[in-house]
């Protein structure tokens, strides 16, 4: 299979298939709930008000040709009437606009809180985020496409479709207004006369499909540029998100230069899509605005052959000019919406090419993969395991590996050796690979990475396990205490976010408070305990011997840590692929071609057409993980 090209700008974001089917299968796959009845009653509820103000500007065209015949019969007390009529006319018409704009409104919010709450259900199914950080382009920025692009695309969607709604009213109700106007119409050229049925209609239609023509043909090129741009401008946002949560760093290494021509050169792609996107918007603008100043003088043409005939009054004339107006601005919906309809059409793709890739991310039946399984036994077995990993193949010497209730097993090796991997191997995050991996059927097993997660909210929120979780502040303290982090506990009811504001140890002592509160079953650990000094460290082992007695514990590190907590060592064997040996001597893989290989690993398919092969848990292969 071919990778996919990861230095591609849009790949992702062409048009996969047509917008009918995106649209489709994203209304399929939201599934029946309560915003999708409220968005069916909004769209009855604006055809009905759509409905009524299309009567009243029939109403109000037909007003024009009385109060014109008026004038021109210098008609004084008629003249005082037509103005009666109108402010009764304007006045209904202002009632319905501002009734069509609230439910314009609340369509908008509705289609993004569909969209938005469907993509997030998708992204945060188990193990999906950190799965499609392996996709290129797509997995960079999902946060943008569910924030951003779900909408911008119900705010564009929403408009459109109500004004197309209106435009469809429109027509159907002034095409038949205009044909029975000029039905009768008599050109006179010279001493020629000639009676074309439904003369204006067909000139309408003749100057809106000359313009719609013209439209596509200039404006085309926007889906693409609009693709480009959203790419770039999330881009620039990652960067400068970046360099926010690495100030320190950045500070200490004296890199604010190197951020700076980093944020400069991508923000320099932003300004080339911008100004490219500008070119042909101006190209577009030109072309519209000579089309809609064309619309003022070309109906009056059209019909005063008629009118200097004297087949028409002025009155006539008048209302054949406001119904071809009409007709006109429903039939230019399309030359006037163009730019929104490839904005919206670039924004609908990309909010489906994410869809379907995270939808993709569980299709792994077509590779060899690692395979997790649940056992009635109480013990973990790690069964012929081998990692496919991208300089070459890691294993555990003792081949299969059973660990026994409450036994402490720390995996060995030297760094890059691929003990991570089995820890991720172990969590169902990496199963490129073969072997089996057996956990016990409904145990409580935890999983601690190096750099633990604490969210957001008060300190106390962020070390209890879960929402209502009973956790007294005093069990809490003490702990803190044991821990030397007593410093922290005039933070428990402060609200902060904790992965920036503590050290990385603080966030470790943390964690491990966290697992002692919930007494697990096994503790899987991946470097958790790193960043611990050796007194801190010694005194954490020591509190989980005493709180946690009956509990596993499964960890990663370097050999000849005498800490007398683990109680077996297990060596991680790497092997390079056949030729390549000397890992001393060959170069490692660049940035470009590790991503390639992941996607050759996990993708090896378009984007569009997404099937990873990571061996993701299905119903004949349960396995319960409590986090």
């Amino acid at each position: 299979m071919t990778p996919a090209n990861p230095s591609s700008d849009h790949q992702e974001t062409l048009p996969s298939q047509s917008v009918g089917r995106d649209l489709i299968d994203l209304w399929n796959g939201i599934g029946e709930t309560s915003s999708k009845r409220q968005f069916l009653l909004f769209i009855a509820s604006v055809v009905v008000v759509i409905a009524a103000n299309t009567y009243g500007q029939i109403q109000l065209n037909i007003w024009q040709g009385d109060f014109y015949d008026a004038i021109g019969k210098r008609d004084i007390p008629a003249f005082v009437q037509q103005l009666e009529i109108f402010g009764l006319i304007v006045s209904g018409l202002l009632v319905l606009i501002i009734a069509q704009t609230w439910i314009n409104e609340r369509i908008k919010i509705v289609i993004r809180g569909m969209i938005t709450l469907h993509l997030l259900a998708e992204w945060l199914v188990p193990k999906r985020a950190y799965l499609l950080q392996h996709v290129p382009e797509i997995g960079h920025h999902p946060d943008q496409r569910v924030h951003e692009d779900s909408r911008h695309f119900a705010e564009l969607a929403a408009d459109l479709v109500v004004g197309l709604i209106q435009s469809t009213f429109l027509i159907v109700s002034f095409v038949g207004v205009l044909w029975i106007l000029s039905d009768n119409m008599v050109l006179a050229f010279g001493k020629t006369e000639i009676n074309i049925p439904g003369y204006m209609v067909w000139f309408a239609l003749a100057y809106s499909l000359a313009g719609s023509f013209l439209t596509y043909w200039i404006g085309r090129p926007l889906i693409h540029l609009n693709a480009d741009r959203y790419t770039q401008e999330a881009a620039l946002r990652f960067s400068l998100v970046s360099i926010d949560d690495s100030a320190q760093s950045i500070a200490l290494n004296k890199s604010e230069h190197s951020k700076y021509v980093e944020a400069e050169n991508l923000f320099e792609k932003v300004q080339l899509c911008s100004r490219k996107l500008s070119n042909t918007l101006a190209q577009l603008t030109f072309f519209t605005s000579a089309y809609g100043w064309g619309t003022f003088v070309a109906p009056v043409i059209a019909a005063m052959p008629a009118y200097f005939s004297g087949s028409l009054s002025l009155g006539g004339l008048m209302m054949v000019v406001g119904a071809f107006g009409q007709v006109q601005q429903a039939l230019r919906w399309f030359v006037d919406n163009f730019p929104r309809i490839a904005d919206c059409r670039a924004t609908l793709t990309r909010v489906c090419v994410l869809r379907s890739t995270l939808l993709g991310l569980n299709n792994h039946k077509e590779r060899p993969h690692i395979t997790i399984a649940e056992s009635d036994s109480p013990q973990i077995s790690l069964s012929h395991l081998e990692l496919d990993l991208p300089d070459g193949d890691a294993s555990i010497s003792i081949n299969p590996l059973t660990i026994q209730p409450a036994e402490r097993v720390l995996l060995v090796g030297k760094p890059g050796s691929g003990k991570s991997h089995i820890f991720l191997a172990i969590a169902g995050l990496w199963t490129l690979g073969k072997g089996k991996i057996e956990l016990p059927k409904n145990a409580k097993i935890l999983f601690l990475a190096e750099h633990p997660y604490i969210p957001n909210g008060t300190l106390y929120e962020a070390i209890s396990p879960q929402p209502g979780f009973a956790t007294s502040k005093t069990r809490i303290m003490d702990l803190m205490d044991a821990l030397d982090i007593s410093h922290l506990k005039k933070f428990l009811d402060r609200d902060g976010r904790w992965e920036r504001d503590l050290h990385l140890d603080e966030q470790q002592a943390v964690a491990f408070i966290r697992v002692m509160l919930q007494s697990p079953d096994w503790v899987i650990i991946d470097e958790a305990l790193s960043a611990l000094d050796e007194y801190r460290r010694r005194a954490l082992l020591a509190l989980l011997l005493k709180e946690l007695p009956n509990t596993g514990f499964i960890g990663t590190g370097r050999p000849n840590q005498q800490d007398g907590f683990w109680q077996r060592e297990v060596a991680v064997d790497r092997s390079l692929p056949k030729g390549e040996e000397d890992l001393i001597t060959r170069p490692r893989r660049t940035m470009p071609e590790f991503v390639n290989w992941v996607t050759s690993k996990f993708v090896g398919r378009p984007p569009t057409q997404l099937k990873l092969g990571l061996g993701v848990k299905t119903q004949s292969e349960p396995t319960t993980i409590d986090r």
